[in-house]
């Protein structure tokens, strides 16, 4: 069994955070949402994993994996996801595989999708309930087996939306060579699974058990972000001075905690600083981001991020990588903004 891990998108739903950075490079709970995926299947006893990246993704895929011995397989063109595992088929061989959405995070892994991939099975797929199928693939069951698959329907016939995750074997590659592009120019995985479909093969949907997040946007990341810290194991590897933790927190090696207090569950990570702050639950701070006498909760502040001197505090918010969020001394008393493509602004 081999893993194919999807990570060549370009993520356009999370501008401006996606505008220099791949989506799944971004860190959830301190930890890039691709290494999730990654250790999901490494837990699963895959060894041989490969992940698909984009020309545009490809260095900071290999800069965030740099710690993981993974075969980087090059998508010139985004067409899609069955085009993807196409151009995967030398890695992937006769071999059966797991497919892997590198922005899907799962609470509870990918064991059970393997448990239901039994002989005669030609594929298995990761289902979950969603209140607006019509986004989504969208599944047809009759008992375990799916009979029929919809890409992003205007009136679903179910409410069983397609997830990140599928079991496949080398079957899937012979359809995907016959397919056409769908209406919107892209060779839809969907599309492959019905063909295993319309040949007779079983495929079986698994419904996800624990929660299940597409990082597609901005609130999904906080979603995400909020469920991970939930789980945290508190640690302190860090310096704490004169200041008060409070449930479920993690300071890792190098980073400073100073006359401040953080309420769990939070992650400050590796070199970050936080002096005369508030850290709130649900927050996260990458490596070497900063909160100087400023308060922030429920948020996300990426590697080298900086709050300081903010007398409101922030919430729902994220930072990305070396974004500073300052105040301002003196006359006139105004607001200095230097903002991206698509950013978005609320002042009190």
């Amino acid at each position: 069994m081999k893993g194919l891990i999807l990570a060549a998108g370009r993520g356009t739903r999370l501008r401006p955070l996606t505008h220099t950075r791949p989506k799944p490079v971004i860190r959830v709970a301190g930890r890039p949402i691709l290494h999730y995926g990654l250790e999901n299947l490494l837990q699963a006893g895959i060894e041989e994993i490969g992940v698909v990246v984009s020309p545009e993704t490809e260095k900071d895929i290999r800069e965030a994996l740099s710690g993981y011995h993974v075969r980087y397989i090059l998508q010139e063109e985004p067409q899609g996801l069955a085009h993807a595992v196409a151009v995967a088929r030398d890695f992937l061989g006769q071999s059966p595989f797991v497919l892997y959405l590198g922005d899907n995070l799962f609470q509870k892994g990918i064991a059970r999708f393997f448990q239901a991939f039994t002989p005669g099975v030609s594929a298995v797929i990761a289902l979950v309930r969603v209140e607006n199928p019509s986004s989504f693939g969208v599944a047809v069951l009759e008992g375990e087996r799916i009979v029929r698959l919809l890409e992003k329907p205007k009136e679903p016939p179910s409410n069983l939306a397609v997830a990140g995750v599928y079991v496949f074997t080398p079957e899937v590659l012979e359809v995907i060579e016959g397919l056409k592009p769908s209406a919107r120019g892209e060779y839809e995985i969907t599309d492959a699974i019905q063909g295993l479909i319309d040949r007779g093969k079983r495929v079986v949907g698994v419904e996800v058990e624990g929660w299940w997040k597409d990082t597609g946007r901005p609130q999904d990341l906080l979603d995400a972000n909020r469920l991970i810290l939930e789980e945290l194991e508190p640690r302190v590897e860090g310096e704490v001075v004169e200041s008060q933790l409070t449930g479920r927190v993690v300071v890792e090696k190098g980073a400073r905690v100073r006359k401040s207090t953080v309420i769990g569950p939070a992650f400050i990570g590796e070199g970050a600083v936080v002096e005369g702050a508030y850290i709130g639950p649900f927050t996260s701070l990458g490596p070497g981001a900063k909160v100087v006498r400023s308060e922030v909760e429920y948020s996300i502040l990426e590697d080298h991020a900086v709050l300081e001197d903010v007398a409101l505090r922030l919430q729902e918010s994220i930072l990305g990588v070396g974004a500073k969020v300052q105040s301002r001394n003196g006359l006139p008393r105004a607001h200095r903004l230097i903002l991206g493509d698509l950013s978005q602004v609320e002042l009190a």
